[in-house]
């Protein structure tokens, strides 16, 4: 047996203790059965083991993608629970189906489109209105509102309706759950199923409510929509959940990769990431991704290799078989409490810090969070896209623009930051002609247009423009473009200091 087989069987073993309660949850955070997220559990876990790339990823259910995807199927008009698992199977194969086109067009590099401070507030925002959603199971109510304002206050203003001993049973679970987190290598949230199991009966008795059966029919959904439903909406939801899923799952990705000096593979992991929501959707389950908390938690466990995931699997699939009638037994607000104790690790004011620290995305991260407590979780998470292209559109729209003068004999530098630089007489370096276009690999046709109308400008004032440090590729685009008041020997000043004394480069 090789050295790292008896460490990630271990770690397999202890995580599918942490997997399968939080797959049971989710499914009731998504609206769907509770054998969706098992289900979808064993999917992720086996096409990521076989597929993937990360040792350490493990690739499940996850409270984000569950609440989005219910929050697509509300929207989408589902009115039975029979309509719900039938759109949720469509928009989960979607998203794999959106996965495996990102993955062919080897667009791995996507999640960056989302600006880190506004994904943090987003997943901040998202996690309070989680908690705040979970509290009506835990509480065994069925509140009118849907918002997150108007859902508390109505939550408070009806408090006399909670039913107590659901309100109990949740707390304790709560209470287990924090106080199991503190004890290193002890699946907290199986010990408090399994305690909740036992206890089943004294609830049970005062009126708390049970998961009830669990069905576990391996058969193909059938793939008609409700009446009413278009394909559009269908296609921008299953897209909305890809672009959460892998802005969540490339994250933890990275992020354990760097913990130990490995290569990412992110085109890789969209395929793998395509084959698990195909699977989950064929099976009926919830969106897989590679979460957070699982991710920690099998490496925290000492994995070594994917092999801790397919373990994982095997484990899972074991113990929804041999103990399902017990699992049956687990009380709602248990399922509720695990729910809230998971996103609860999202709700940390230390992840807004830095940009408080540094002055830097405080009005993002404080819109973003903003934005999917005031609009909801799926305009909320347009709200956070929209707000990174706009910031991406400012920062382009408002270049900065800096005089340079002379320090010494050739280094040029900005004249507000050093006063003793001296201007050159009859003569003004521009910053963002001569430092961006350093950084320019190359130039666009608008870039191309923008330095033509520049140059008849300054023609019109008999005043010559000449770019320094010009990259290869600039160089070739301008020389296309020959632009009428840009002589050929403009493109060529190998330094600043070249430029301003007119000594060019010519080949």
């Amino acid at each position: 047996m090789r050295k790292t087989t008896v460490p990630d069987v271990l770690a397999g073993v202890s995580i599918a203790g942490l997997l399968l309660p939080e797959a049971v949850a989710y499914s009731g955070l998504a609206g769907l059965p509770p054998q969706a997220g098992v289900l979808a559990l064993f999917a992720g876990l086996l096409c990521y083991g076989l597929i993937g790339r990360s040792r350490v990823a493990i690739v499940s259910a996850t409270s984000s993608s569950a609440a989005v995807l219910a929050s697509a199927i509300t929207a989408l008009g589902a009115t039975s629970p029979g309509e719900r698992v039938v759109l949720a199977s469509i928009l989960v194969v979607g998203t794999g189906l959106a996965f495996a086109l990102c993955a062919a067009l080897r667009l791995g590099a996507m999640s960056n489109l989302i600006a880190r401070p506004v994904l943090r507030g987003y997943t901040f925002g998202l996690a309070l209105v989680i908690a705040v959603r979970q509290w009506p199971h835990l509480a065994n109510i069925h509140p009118h509102s849907s918002g997150f304002f108007p859902l508390i206050l109505e939550l408070l203003r009806d408090y006399r309706s909670w039913h107590l001993p659901s309100v109990a049973c949740g707390l304790l679970a709560l209470a287990g759950l924090y106080l199991l987190e503190r004890v290193p290598r002890v699946p907290g949230a199986l010990v408090v199923i399994v305690a909740s199991i036992l206890a089943a009966p004294l609830f049970a008795a005062h009126g708390v409510e049970l998961i009830g059966p669990i069905h576990l029919l391996l058969k193909l959904p059938a793939f008609t929509a409700p009446p009413g439903v278009s394909a559009l909406p269908v296609v921008e939801y299953s897209l909305a959940i890809m672009f959460i899923l892998y802005a969540e799952s490339y994250g933890s990705i990275r992020t354990f990769a760097l913990k130990h000096d490995e290569a990412v593979q992110p085109n890789r992991d969209l395929a793998a990431l395509a084959a698990g929501n195909v699977v989950a959707g064929l099976l009926q389950g919830t969106p897989v991704g590679a979460g957070y908390s699982g991710t920690s938690a099998n490496d925290a466990a000492g994995a070594q290799s994917r092999l801790a995931g397919l373990t994982a699997a095997v484990v899972v699939l074991v113990l929804v078989l041999a103990f399902i009638s017990w699992i049956e037994r687990t009380p709602k607000p248990v399922l509720a409490a695990i729910v809230i104790h998971a996103v609860s690790k999202s709700l940390r004011l230390s992840a807004f810090r830095n940009s408080f620290l540094w002055q830097r995305d405080r009005l993002v991260s404080v819109v973003a969070v903003l934005g999917v407590m005031v609009l909801g979780v799926l305009n909320g998470l347009l709200v956070a896209i929209a707000l990174t292209i706009a910031l991406l559109l400012r920062s382009l729209a408002r270049p900065r623009l800096s005089t340079l003068g002379r320090v010494g004999e050739h280094d040029y530098v900005n004249v507000i930051r050093f006063p003793a630089a001296k201007p050159v007489p009859g003569m003004v370096v521009l910053r963002v002609v001569v430092l961006s276009l350093e950084e320019s690999p190359d130039l666009d046709s608008t870039s191309l247009e923008a330095l033509g109308e520049l140059c008849s400008w300054l023609a019109a004032h008999t005043i010559e423009l000449r770019l320094a440090r010009l990259k290869d590729l600039a160089r070739e685009g301008l020389a296309r473009a020959n632009l009428k008041h840009l002589s050929a020997s403009a493109l060529h000043y190998a330094s600043v200091d070249d430029a301003v004394r007119g000594q060019c480069v010519v080949p």
